[in-house]
């Protein structure tokens, strides 16, 4: 099986937040069959849905690999649970860790368990900005250009966070 470039969306509200996102990259990068090919800034954001919990930190990581995006998904969901991930029916709530796929190749996937390219990726400042910073000429599958969802995607309050 040939790599495909993947993004992944790091996000985190609680646990200390940054240092969740940066021990998350440290450990996708040591996954079998995964090499990095680059790592956007991180992003403070306020919080989808309800508004009574922290400010989000986000990042994209861009990887090459050949593992199935299936496999892919099951071992970011272990990452998850082993930086404090707790799964619950309520959609947005407050968490130490989000792993998404936010991209496989040039692949679209809709499966029971993943969709890709991710649902949010076009209407979502804080997954267009960090993925634009580290791939400027992308183009979405089945979706567009990133250039041009940019234009037409608002801030709503994301800042790039320095060091």
């Amino acid at each position: 099986m040939t790599k495909e470039i993947v993004y992944i969306g790091l996000g985190s509200n609680l646990a200390t937040p940054a240092a969740q996102i940066h021990t998350a990259r440290q450990v996708i990068s040591k996954l079998d069959s995964v090499l990095e090919q680059g790592f956007s800034s991180l992003y403070c954001s306020p919080p989808m849905g309800p508004q009574d919990q922290p400010d989000y930190v986000n990042a994209v990581m861009a990887i090459a690999t050949d593992l199935p995006a299936i496999d892919l998904l099951r071992c970011l969901q272990q990452i998850e649970m082993d930086h404090g991930r707790v799964r619950k029916d309520e959609r947005w709530s407050a968490r130490a860790l989000d792993l998404d796929i936010l991209l496989y190749g040039q692949h679209i996937i809709d499966q029971a368990d993943l969709i890709v390219p991710h649902y949010g990726l076009a209407k979502r400042a804080f997954v267009l900005y960090p993925l634009h910073e580290i791939t400027p000429m992308l183009n979405i599958p089945g979706v567009g250009d990133i250039t041009k969802l940019l234009e037409s995607c608002p801030l709503d309050g994301l800042v790039r966070m320095t060091s």
